[in-house]
């Protein structure tokens, strides 16, 4: 039985992940701003993130990485994926040998184009690494409302123990050992969803937003598989099931700047609107470039990055998209 969890990152899915675990087991989380860490111990919220849900009690935050990380046995990193590699560096030097990582961030590193877990087996040598994904939208599952999700690791055993560690009654997890096709699916969910947002900010109807989302789907199998993932996976709940949650709510940050983005406001403008991180707007340029080195076929993806790069108007590549040559639902 795990007796002490981490959490690294107080956004709302690393807070709204301690609240679940801090259920099961002695919880700690690590905020990167010493006042996010005070409110939560003295008032048991995080309103910047997850508005006036009341946490547990007994989750401790702390600003201090080195006391929340030490003596901890499993460690789980919810950091955009931008920071991911400096956090995982400062976390190796004071986790304990051998205890699990589990990434909670759905994105690529920019300089290297790799997944988070990647990243985490450069930084943890020594330490199962494990990724967590699904239809997230934190503050319903904050809320208790019913939701489930995937924990992929190459060891099964470590898969079902974190299953373990964030089940609730209501947050469902099941295991899967395609790690691979778990992280191309969340990453390339994000891409899709500004899409489909885009496409909602164009003033344009349910089948355009129903026809971004099932080809979305396809790219992102394609690219999964490509990359040595099993196909089975993206109509599960790391694919299908967080492609549809994050394309159809509004509570998504990839869909509302798709949506702001299809209206012709600038990226740029956007991005200091908001105070969370739409990990798709990075992400879809990698993806792009990702795909291009495996010889994969994504044109949507391609129009979401020349979107948001501005080299093309929402517009401008809705008429690309839609002028494309007739081709084979399934080629």
């Amino acid at each position: 039985m795990v007796q002490r969890v981490s959490v690294v990152g107080a956004g709302s899915w690393g807070t709204t992940m301690a609240a679940i675990a801090a259920a099961n087991s002695d919880t700690r989380l690590w905020a990167r701003r010493a006042e996010v860490a005070d409110e939560i111990m003295q008032r048991h919220t995080n309103s910047g993130y997850i508005g006036d849900h009341v946490l547990p009690e007994g989750l401790v935050a702390s600003h201090d990485l080195a006391s929340v990380v030490g003596g901890a046995q499993v460690v789980a990193l919810a950091v955009p994926s931008h920071g991911f590699r400096e956090i995982a560096r400062r976390v190796a030097m004071v986790i304990d040998p051998g205890v699990p990582v589990l990434s909670l961030t759905k994105g690529l590193e920019r300089s290297t184009q790799l997944r988070m877990s990647e990243v985490a087996r450069e930084c943890f040598a020594g330490h199962p690494v494990a990724v967590l994904s699904g239809p997230n939208l934190a503050r319903e599952i904050c809320a208790g409302q019913p939701a489930a999700s995937v924990v992929a690791c190459a060891d099964i055993d470590v898969a079902r123990s974190l299953a373990a560690v964030f089940s609730r009654p209501t947050f469902r997890l099941y295991t899967n050992p395609d790690v691979v096709g778990c992280e191309i699916a969340g990453v390339v969910k994000n891409v899709i969803a500004i899409g489909a947002g885009i496409a909602q900010g164009l003033g344009l109807g349910d089948n355009a937003k129903a026809t971004v989302i099932t080809r979305g789907l396809a790219e992102m199998t394609r690219l999964g598989v490509a990359l040595g993932a099993r196909a089975e996976t993206f109509p599960g709940l790391a694919g299908l099931g967080d492609l549809v949650a994050t394309c159809a709510s509004m509570q998504s940050r990839n869909t509302q700047v798709g949506i702001r983005l299809g209206k012709g406001e600038r990226i740029t403008d956007i991005a200091a609107s908001m105070n969370m991180v739409a990990e798709g707007v990075q992400s879809s340029s990698l993806v792009v470039a990702l795909a291009r080195r495996h010889g994969v076929e994504m044109p949507i993806a391609e129009r979401v990055a020349a979107v948001c790069d501005g080299t093309a108007t929402a517009m401008e590549s809705l008429m690309e998209l839609m002028s494309r040559s007739v081709k084979g639902e399934f080629e």
